[in-house]
């Protein structure tokens, strides 16, 4: 019997100025463990006269983890970070009671041809720490966990697995790994992980009880125990996961929450402009009621 309970297609989404590939959530599957949102980023060509820009956007009830492939990134927000994003580190940004935050192409890559690729990924945080202080985190790329096994490699990204820990400060038990083959192998890793697993494939194809899966789609495992594939050779996977909250999360725009009067909350406060401020920001983005589409 196939260990694979659900397969989630990517589907396209629009950003405002940008097509991603929305993951979660999806209509038979809200979460995967504390991950509640998953948006597959490229990969993407822009020209000269093409780039990112998400003007400053809110989070309550969250923490947003941005992971790039390829290109660059600079991040924003109310907390007076300025950061760039590149490919391999880790930008950990907890909003908690309240944060905003732009995300735009650097301004020395403005003028010049680049490349996008990459996830954005929200992950809800406990009920009791909803209304924590907002904070931020970034990881360098050489910070982050990374062993061999033979031909394969990992990275745990962030939680823990394989008795490793990430650096990166998460707020329940999860996982979030990194594992690629430069030749066909069994890999059997249940034993590792915990709850609840899903499994991205960027790049290449697995194999399952004589099922093949090829890229854009989420496995999410009957049993996380019982996690064993055939990964082939060239092949980028993603699993990710951990142990589910016991509430129920709802999700309006940009904000997560166990309760929906914080959503509701949060929507006056920002329809009134009562978050802190981006430093050197003028622009934001209206809420989908006031005509914009979602960020």
């Amino acid at each position: 019997m196939s260990n694979v309970g659900m397969i989630i297609e990517e589907r396209p989404a629009d950003i405002g100025n940008f097509m991603v590939g929305r993951l979660l959530p999806f209509r038979g599957k809200r979460t995967v463990g504390p991950y509640i949102f998953i948006d597959h980023m490229g990969p993407a060509k822009l020209s000269d006269t093409q780039n990112i820009d998400v003007p400053p956007h809110p989070h309550i009830g969250l923490s947003t983890l941005t992971y790039l492939f390829e290109g660059s990134m600079m991040h924003r927000d109310s907390l007076g970070t300025e950061v760039e994003i590149q490919p391999g580190a880790v930008n950990w940004m907890t909003a908690g009671r309240g944060v905003v935050h732009s995300e735009r192409t650097p301004e020395y890559l403005r003028h010049s041809d680049k490349s996008l690729h990459g996830l954005q990924i929200w992950v809800a945080m406990p009920r009791e720490l909803e209304d924590a202080e907002p904070s931020f985190q970034h990881v360098e790329a050489k910070d982050i966990p990374y062993w061999e096994e033979g031909e394969v490699t990992f990275r745990l990204i962030a939680g823990t697995a394989f008795g490793r820990r990430s650096p990166v400060s998460v707020y329940s038990r999860q996982f979030f790994l990194e594992i690629h083959s430069t030749s066909e192998q069994q890999l059997r890793i249940g034993q590792e992980l915990f709850g609840e697993s899903g499994l991205y494939i960027l790049q290449g194809s697995i194999e399952s009880d004589g099922h093949t899966y090829t890229p854009k789609q989420i496995l999410v495992a009957k049993d996380t125990s019982l996690c064993t594939f055939t990964i082939h050779a060239d092949t980028t996977i993603y699993i990710f996961g951990g142990e589910p909250f016991p509430e129920e999360r709802h999700i309006y725009w940009n904000f997560v929450s166990s309760s929906r009067e914080k959503i509701a909350a949060a929507k006056q406060r920002w329809l009134e402009q009562r978050f802190d401020p981006v430093p050197g920001e003028t622009e934001f983005v209206l809420l989908p009621d006031q005509g914009n589409r979602p960020v």
